[in-house]
């Protein structure tokens, strides 16, 4: 796709940025903000986007340039003028500064994989203090085209439910030429609270089948917005952190002070929707900060899921214990209840043993695991503090989220504020002593509350308090695994409720949902390596001896295709249901490394919640596995994209085969009657 720019710069005004696969240019001038003109998969590609600002600034007193529900176009940011640049390892660096205000921005573009972070740092260069209102993390402009438009709703239970539209439809028509006026069109997505992916996921992408499309998300725990919006012939794509306008955002800074935004992720690719989704896995593995622990991979047990639900004591874990290590878990958690004096929610906070929960202790437990060759782990919601838990009591006011001089309470939890040193030196303690006193190994970090907002301790708004937090609470959990680099850590927030990766380039393992019913989670395990890594993907795998052996073999696949999550009375199973549960493990342990290199691919589109048969590939290269569950009656699915390809049922090896036959050199298989699944590898 080639972009006909009316004026091309003056070479002494461009700026040349190239990576391998990347090239960008922008250019500046006396007249203009610095801009973004061309970006391309190398140095002799044709231009992927159109011209636009590379970033946007409102602050407090500042009118708009333009009438719609868009941020883009403030006074501050179109006042921007060039300052100078810098190109340092895999970052460019790009300084502008607005003489009217002391507005002085530093935009940060880094390599990451296939595509580029983007980030701003905003100085304030005048006298007098500055407030901010919004600051874009990534502005990037499209030629108007065939674009489809696609973005994930999400809720507890039900994440992953993605949509895809013409943009066509989005941003109808309006005859602008007609009205001699700009069109006014804006779609929009946002995210309120703390729950980053409670309502929606931060991720969108722009498809076109002939030309490159365009993959993007936000990396942020607090509040974040992007929209899609018509600018004279352009689609631009703006991404932003929290807002004044959506998020009761507001940072004051005082002359020399500083804010930076939350990072935006930007990808490009040829071929659609797959490619980039493909390209955006890339990308995610590439901002990840990993450590040698996080290379194993291990298949974890965790005993709450349709199990013990937080009720646990030394009598229930230990026959739990034993089907784990016999069904292959390399770990085992204790989740919720291990803890307090009876109430696991009222009590949170403290991470101290339950007195009298476990006969010999809770390090008998412990020690029954280690027994059976597995690691142990346990259960923390760090950054919530039970309404009756004695810690309430003893940390200060300004420790917690505070609104007009109340504390945010919801549902009986407090939430911590990890900006205050007493809330992170209290978990630090009990993170040490737990790995010291039990040698833990695992650690699933829950957050269960949205607790709003944000908080307006020592925050202009409490949009920015929250955002603070999120940004002092990634900054614990890296320092965390720094002091215990053979520990790993598990990001869940009742199931998937924060999966951004602001948290998830420095966690292990990300829970998929909470959702109990096996036949619903096959939506979600589909759907969720468009919101995280597969290798990170922990999708629950939890058979009951009520479950027919197709139904067994149905919820296994789903822990298959993704970071097997098992959980379940194992040892309830008879010998041919438990078979399944084995098989499962070793298959999945067999493919976790090359699943981990793999791309997500979905044959028939990206699940449907109500959808009767549901297909996710997880494509390797010369191999992939192919995972189909169905949920409704009979029927013959083709698979487009795999001509060529031989395609055989790899789980369960044990149940009938289904057929699969040949058209026109494309594997069509015949699904029966659900519930009921199949893996099959494609080579």
């Amino acid at each position: 796709m080639t972009v006909n720019h009316p004026q091309q710069p003056h070479l002494e005004a461009v700026i040349e940025w190239a990576h391998p696969g990347l090239h960008l240019r922008f250019d500046h001038a006396d007249d203009h903000p610095v801009r973004l003109i061309h970006w391309a998969t190398g140095p002799d590609g044709v231009s992927l986007v159109a011209t636009s600002p590379i970033v946007d600034v409102s602050t407090a007193g500042e009118q708009r340039a333009r009438l719609n529900q868009s941020l883009l176009l403030w006074g501050a940011g179109l006042r921007l003028r060039y300052a100078g640049h810098k190109a340092l390892g895999d970052e460019l660096r790009i300084r502008q500064r607005d003489q009217e205000s002391g507005v002085e921005v530093t935009s940060v573009f880094r390599a990451a994989g296939p595509g580029v972070q983007i980030k701003h740092t905003v100085r304030n260069g005048a006298e007098a203090d500055l407030v901010l209102l919004s600051v874009s993390s990534g502005l990037v402009a499209v030629p108007e085209g065939e674009y489809d438009v696609l973005w994930g709703e999400s809720e507890w239970l039900a994440e992953g439910r993605w949509h895809q539209r013409p943009l066509s439809e989005l941003l109808p028509d309006i005859s602008p030429a007609f009205h001699n006026r700009q069109p006014r069109g804006n779609f929009a997505v946002t995210s309120h609270g703390s729950f980053s992916s409670g309502e929606f996921l931060p991720t969108g992408v722009l498809a076109i089948t002939d030309g490159p499309s365009f993959a993007w998300q936000v990396e942020t725990s607090a509040g974040w917005h992007w929209e899609v919006t018509q600018t004279e012939g352009t689609v631009t794509v703006g991404v932003y952190g929290p807002t004044d306008l959506y998020h009761q955002f507001a940072e004051r800074l005082a002359p020399g002070g500083e804010f930076t935004t939350a990072p935006a992720g930007f990808c490009v690719a040829e071929g659609g929707r797959d490619a980039a989704f493909a390209a955006l896995t890339d990308y995610r593995r590439a901002i990840r900060e990993m450590r040698p622990v996080d290379a194993g991979l291990p298949v974890v047990y965790n005993d709450f899921m349709n199990t013990l639900m937080a009720g646990p004591s030394t009598e229930k874990e230990l026959p739990l214990i034993e089907a784990a290590a016999k069904a292959g878990a390399e770990y085992y958690c204790i989740d919720a209840g291990w803890f307090g004096s009876g109430n696991w929610w009222a009590d949170a906070g403290d991470w101290r043993e339950a007195p009298g929960k476990f006969t010999g202790g809770l390090i008998s437990v412990i020690d029954a695991i280690r027994a059976k060759g597995m690691r142990p782990g346990l259960w923390l919601e760090p950054e919530a503090v039970g309404v009756d838990a004695p810690l309430a009591r003893r940390l200060p006011e300004e420790a917690f989220f505070r609104r007009h001089g109340r504390r945010v309470s919801e549902t009986g939890h407090l939430q911590l504020d990890f900006r205050h040193p007493a809330a992170r030196a209290h978990l630090d303690e009990a993170v040490d002593r737990l790995v010291g006193e039990f040698g833990i190994k695992f650690f699933k970090l829950d957050y269960n509350v949205n607790s709003g907002v944000g908080t307006d301790v020592d925050a202009e708004g409490p949009g920015a308090g929250l955002l603070g937090h999120t940004r002092a609470f990634r900054d614990w959990l890296s320092d965390t695994q720094g002091r215990h680099p053979e520990v790993l850590f598990e990001s869940c927030s009742s199931g998937g409720m924060r999966m951004d990766y602001n948290l998830l380039s420095v966690a292990h393992l990300q829970s998929t949902s909470d959702q109990q019913d096996f036949r619903r989670y096959a939506a979600i395990a589909a759907a969720a390596p468009a919101s995280v890594l597969p290798e990170q993907a922990g999708n629950w795998a939890y058979p009951a001896a009520s479950m027919s052996v197709e139904e067994t073999a149905f919820a296994m696949t789903a822990g298959v295709m993704g970071r097997l999550y098992l959980s379940g009375f194992l040892g309830e199973l008879d010998a041919g249901r438990f078979a399944l549960v084995r098989e499962a493990v070793a298959l999945h342990s067999d493919w976790r490394h090359r699943i981990a290199k793999a791309h997500p691919v979905w044959p028939l589109g990206l699940p449907g919640w109500e959808d009767e048969v549901i297909a996710l590939q997880l494509d390797a290269g010369s191999e992939s596995l192919l995972a189909l569950w169905s949920r409704g009656g009979e029927a013959e699915i083709t698979l487009p994209g795999l001509r060529g390809r031989t395609v055989e049922q790899v789980y369960p090896v044990t149940l009938p085969q289904w057929k699969i036959r040949t058209d026109e050199d494309l594997p069509v298989i015949k699904v029966p009657a659900g519930p009921a699944a199949r893996i099959f590898a494609v080579r």
